[in-house]
């Protein structure tokens, strides 16, 4: 595989791993009560990012991983899975 599919696959995977991990151990300011003037309740009470991005980058190496591992040493790709739309030709 070139570097640019396989970069352009990770970055995919990162992307959408990135707004599954986003929500993990969100505190908000009413969890906390502790609101800002001027910012709305379900805000974000501390901004944790450098441990998103860490976890982020963690995860979907690991679903990268485990894809390539399938995809070379297995030879499972998209068109191994079945098809469940008909076929209209």
């Amino acid at each position: 595989m070139q570097f640019m599919s396989a970069f352009a696959v990770y970055f995919i995977i990162w992307w959408i791993t990135l707004f599954a991990i986003l929500p993990i151990g969100l505190r908000t300011q009413a969890d906390e009560n502790e609101i800002v003037p001027g910012s709305v309740e379900s805000a974000p009470a501390r901004f944790r990012g450098g441990r998103v991005i860490l976890l982020t980058t963690l995860v979907s190496g690991m679903i990268y991983g485990s894809w390539l591992v399938a995809s070379t040493y297995f030879g499972i790709s998209l068109d191994s899975l079945p098809k469940i739309l008909p076929d209209f030709e």
